[in-house]
């Protein structure tokens, strides 16, 4: 390698994405955003705030939280609302800096941006940037639709939100530049091309080609009133339920017993799945409406998760974007507003399509 090659691999830009396996969220803004940046020539390092804290802390936080949420969803509630008081929350932001130590000895000695996408994460890293003699900038992107007191820091140069409802809930939060930025999703998440691609996918599925399909959604972990949102949409009359339980195989196997005939477990190729699909009904999370929407799909929120599933799905009605349907009944008018909502290509458009790829 000559001397200017050196130089000027030395001069890329180096940054630091930092997020946590807590569902799939955070990491699915942080994969794409690290996507995003190596497209640009930049060095990335993507980390994990769970193994940056000592022993098995990591691993203990992540299985609390997931245990909650099945067994005990509604405690996460009033514990959302406790950690929005000055105690509670100074108190996470003191576990956050249990991950200092390792996560300053890894830092680049060259480092240029750091971005979190994980309201530790987020503390963790504005204590390791304070320390270092060299200024580098924090940038915090929000991946949830509503903003939480842990979600923001002063320190950050930059707070990314998903929708002026967020900017302004980050900006009364203590966030000191805030800018509004459309979600960001893999390029996978698209809407349909033309007028048969529909057809296929849903061969592919082994689904049926003509019925009406609503994609039942719980993120990774499937968690939630799951079993209750199937039998609700199923007894609407209006679409067949197509069932995703992520990693709860317990889940899949109760619903697969009840004759549900489309239950899925863990699902790799989801930006096909949604396509497929005519509407999506999720519990506020806010990666999957985002995905849904950039494919063209209707969302709807039902039987939301308590705390931030509620908080979500507030500011995503709020925003207009995806109704928050609070009864079987409106659920009913629900799916038949957005099944009239959702539009293939035409045929015309499927022959131009196929024409441009000859």
């Amino acid at each position: 390698m000559t001397p200017g090659a050196r130089s000027a691999r030395d001069r890329r830009v180096r940054v630091v994405v930092v997020s946590a396996r807590v569902g799939a969220g955070h990491d699915g803004a942080a994969r794409e955003l690290t996507r995003r940046f190596r497209s640009w020539s930049w060095q990335v390092d993507q980390v994990d705030f769970l193994d940056l804290l000592p022993g098995r802390i990591g691993h203990l936080l992540c299985s609390l939280y997931r245990h909650q949420l099945e067994r005990a969803p509604g405690s996460w509630d009033w514990i959302l609302a406790a950690l929005d008081t000055p105690l509670l929350a100074a108190a996470a932001r003191g576990l956050a800096r249990l991950a200092v130590p390792r996560l300053a000895r890894m830092l680049d000695p060259d480092l240029s941006l750091a971005v979190s996408t994980y309201p530790l994460a987020t503390h963790a890293l504005a204590v390791a940037l304070a320390r270092r003699v060299r200024p580098v900038p924090l940038v915090v992107y929000l991946t949830d639709p509503s903003v939480h007191r842990l979600s923001i820091s002063r320190n950050a140069e930059l707070t990314i939100a998903p929708s002026q409802i967020a900017a302004r809930q980050a900006h009364q939060q203590g966030a000191r530049r805030t800018i509004v930025a459309r979600p960001i999703v893999a390029p996978k998440f698209r809407p349909l091309y033309t007028a048969g691609e529909r057809d296929r996918l849903r061969a592919a599925f082994g689904l049926p080609r003509h019925t009406p399909l609503a994609l039942v959604v719980a993120g990774s972990w499937g968690v939630g009133q799951v079993e209750q949102s199937t039998a609700d949409v199923a007894a609407s009359g209006i679409a067949v339920p197509v069932i995703v339980c992520g990693h709860n195989d317990s889940l899949r196997r109760r619903l697969a017993a009840s004759a549900y005939p489309h239950v899925l477990g863990w699902v790799d190729n989801m930006a096909e799945l949604i396509r497929a699909c005519d509407v999506v009904v999720q519990n506020a999370g806010g990666l999957t409406a985002s995905e849904a929407l950039a494919s063209g799909v209707p969302v709807l929120t039902y039987r939301c998760l308590p705390g931030h599933g509620r908080t979500n799905a507030a500011a995503l009605d709020a925003g207009g974007t995806v109704p928050w349907i609070r009864s079987r009944d409106d659920l009913a008018r629900g799916l038949a507003t957005a099944l009239g909502a959702r539009t293939a290509p035409t045929a015309e458009q499927d022959r131009a399509a196929a024409g441009a790829a000859r």
